[in-house]
């Protein structure tokens, strides 16, 4: 809808503009200030300027013109509305979508090590990375997904030495000594069961055999955090091993060597990161010949580069900040343009349960499972609540508040006017198909306003997408809902003479928040 308006505007301004939305729809839905951009070029007032415009204007059939304080403000007639919502509602499936772009993106989230469930610390990256993927599809990029394994190091060396312990002190009655730091919960008392029942005792008392274990238990480890995944409705396409780079990795460095950007010390080898923005130079291979963590991401990433996406993302902690310059100085030195890859930090997240910390589970040793949230409020609420406040800021949470069934419950609000639209039809006895026919031109100003905000749902979806705000999806949703319920209780529709006008309206209102639920990975609820 915006794009024809603003299609519109062009052939009579001829030069280019910013279309805003003002905050008062009443005086108008959309509006520039060209003319007070265009005052110093002209010596001419701002009024005068877009009063001269908006008498270019007259007897427009898309909306009304009006000069106001130096702003061109644009209503849009009835007619305009009722053509769209009719659009719309007879191509439901692809509403608010976008015309396909030529740009791939390579998205890639979590990629939590595969030595554990993934923790309240993951999920904020999981449910982002998945919703910017669907929003970024619908509207037209070619999107990909991926999780990187990092099934290499001492921390799956570690698993396996963690499975070992507990089995050698719980099934074979032996006394051990846990390092400072291993993995505990009751994942590893089931690895361990598992691998008794498959190997026998030998896996565990012959250490020789520990990296065979640890690859048992990872692979049991990612059948854990895909069902927990596939629990949110989050399924990444896929799923690049490190280990699977390594016969990579001499070729790599060499590409890596051909920049002069590397240079021995003390028989280890380094990156000159600090020429691009790094606080030192990194080692990529130490002194013994083995690649260090930083030498498995720039294999990777090279990978990356190859397979030839235009552009790259990674989803990474806030933890993760400083590593950034060292990758992209990596990127860099291999001869791509590091600008190519993005990457975004998630902040922190805090949970309460009834105004106190969230306690970790003793099942899960040290964290608090994205599972037990998924069970606690359902996997709608944690998708919801997990991108309903930009990444660049911490995000707080009660999982009770997220329970509750009234208007405080952000989810259940907006479920809410899907599933009364829905009970409307139900008591009038119409569907859609009844109602598409009603000129919407018969509706008052408060009608046509909730049905411009409903048919701007596109609108909403490029401008989050773009701008990586996700934020603007739930927001668009409390909005919208909030304005249908006042309108619902405002104006009676059963019954009425206007019933068909206002049936295919809520129609379109529900088309906008069903689609936009889908987007966030969320089934709109139909009764309630």
């Amino acid at each position: 809808m915006k794009e024809i308006v603003k299609s519109e505007i062009l052939k009579i301004i001829g030069r280019d503009f910013v279309l805003e939305k003002p905050k008062d729809k009443n005086l108008a839905h959309y509006a520039t200030p060209l003319a007070f951009s265009l005052a110093k070029e002209l010596k001419r007032s701002p009024m005068a300027i877009a009063q001269e415009f908006a008498d270019k204007f007259k007897d427009n059939d898309l909306f009304e013109v009006s000069a106001v304080n130096g702003y061109l403000n644009f209503k849009l007639k009835g007619e305009f509305l009722d053509s769209c919502a009719s659009k719309a509602l007879q191509d439901g499936e692809n509403f608010a979508s976008s015309k396909p772009k030529d740009k791939s993106l390579l998205i890639e989230y979590i990629s939590a090590n595969p030595t554990g469930p993934l923790h309240i610390g993951h999920v904020r990256g999981a449910v982002y990375g998945d919703t910017l993927a669907r929003i970024g599809r619908y509207i037209g990029y070619d999107i990909q997904t991926e999780y990187y394994i990092n099934d290499a190091g001492n921390q799956i060396d570690l698993l396996g030495t963690s499975i070992s312990l507990w089995a050698r002190e719980n099934l074979l009655g032996q006394s051990v000594e846990y390092p400072e730091k291993y993995y505990r919960g009751d994942y590893i008392e089931d690895i361990a069961k598992a691998a008794l029942e498959k190997f026998g005792k030998e896996i565990f008392t012959d250490e020789s055999k520990n990296l065979d274990l640890a690859e048992f238990g990872k692979d049991i480890v990612l059948d854990i955090i895909k069902k927990d995944l596939s629990d949110a409705n989050i399924f990444i396409k896929n799923w690049a091993s490190e280990r699977s780079y390594y016969d990579k990795l001499e070729a790599t460095i060499a590409k890596l060597e051909r920049s002069n950007q590397m240079y021995k010390k003390d028989g280890a080898t380094y990156i000159a990161s600090t020429k691009l923005g790094d606080d030192n130079d990194r080692v990529v291979v130490r002194d013994d010949g083995r690649p260090t963590y930083l030498a498995g991401d720039i294999v990777y990433h090279n990978d990356k580069f190859e397979r030839g996406y235009d552009e790259f993302l990674n989803i990474w902690g806030a933890d993760h900040h400083g590593y950034i310059a060292r990758l992209k100085a990596a990127i860099n030195f291999l001869g791509y343009d590091e600008n190519r890859l993005e990457i975004l930090l998630m902040q922190m997240v805090s949970l309460l349960k009834d105004g106190k910390p969230y306690k970790m589970s003793k099942r899960a040793g040290n964290a608090i499972l994205m599972s037990d949230i998924t069970a606690e409020i359902g996997a709608d609420a944690l998708r919801f609540i997990f991108i309903s406040k930009a990444n660049t800021s911490s995000l707080e949470f009660d999982v009770d508040e997220l329970k509750k069934e009234d208007s405080s419950n952000p989810i259940f609000y907006i479920n809410y006017a899907h599933a009364r639209i829905n009970q409307v039809f139900g008591k009038a006895q119409k569907s859609v198909t009844d109602v598409i026919d009603a000129s919407l031109d018969l509706l008052d100003d408060s009608g046509k306003n909730l049905l411009f905000e409903a048919l701007t749902l596109n609108e909403i979806l490029e401008d989050a997408y773009s701008q990586r705000a996700l934020q603007k999806l739930p927001d668009y949703l409390k909005s919208l809902c909030a304005n249908f319920h006042k309108f619902y209780n405002e104006n009676r529709v059963i019954g009425s003479q206007n019933e068909d006008v206002l049936l295919k309206l809520f129609a379109v209102v529900a088309l906008s928040i069903r689609t936009a639920l889908t987007l966030m990975g969320i089934t709109a609820k139909e009764r309630m």
